[in-house]
């Protein structure tokens, strides 16, 4: 008996094909990269909390935030440090403002900016390795803040790379103590995300 399903003229049916359809394109799927955003918000209990709820609601892991008073008595800035794709990002940015309290959010990752951040390193040192550390940190435009017959603090400050670049080499010494601010930035030449806001 033939096993031909052609034999007999039938021919099977478009639904019978085992071709996967092609995949479709979903938006937010991209290459994760780090943005930075600024937040304004009025000084109040609890906006701090309404801002991280979101972003975990969202799968964000924020890298750094650092929060500051602005020259507004009620006003407080924000800067957000995260990994995402563009599309993520764009929508997260326009769901924190609609968040009560929330009076400007602003992606300046592709923008002009001076960054800064601030760390504080305790390193072990002794009289056999303590001048190859200062010079290191001397290198790095940093300053020892302390030292002690053991250790050492390094306040540093730079971009995020300058600083990580700075930790990795004094890890080989032994860091017993990091404390990170995270990034704070601002945009270059006269624009001011603070003056924008129309309150």
């Amino acid at each position: 008996m033939s096993t031909d399903p052609t034999a007999n003229g039938h021919v099977p049916h478009p639904a019978h094909a085992t071709t996967p359809p092609p995949p479709r394109s979903v938006p937010g799927t991209g290459e994760a990269r780090r943005h930075i955003l600024v937040v304004l918000v009025l000084d109040r209990p609890g906006v701090l909390n309404r801002v991280a709820s979101l972003m975990r609601a969202r799968s964000f892991n924020i890298d750094s935030l650092a929060v500051s008073r602005t020259d507004k008595d009620h006003i407080s800035r924000m800067t957000l440090t995260l990994h995402g794709d563009d599309v993520a990002v764009e929508q997260a940015a326009k769901q924190l403002y609609r968040l009560v309290d929330v009076l400007k959010v602003q992606d300046v990752t592709e923008d002009q900016v001076v960054e800064h951040e601030l760390a504080l390193i305790k390193v072990r040192a002794s009289d056999g390795n303590r001048a190859e550390i200062i010079k290191i940190v001397e290198l790095y435009k940093g300053s020892i803040v302390d030292i002690s017959a053991e250790s050492v603090i390094v306040e540093a400050h730079g971009t995020e790379a300058e600083i990580d670049a700075l930790v990795a080499l004094l890890r080989s010494y032994g860091i017993k103590e990091l404390v990170r601010t995270g990034a704070t930035v601002m945009l270059r030449g006269a624009g001011s995300i603070e003056e924008a806001l129309k309150l």
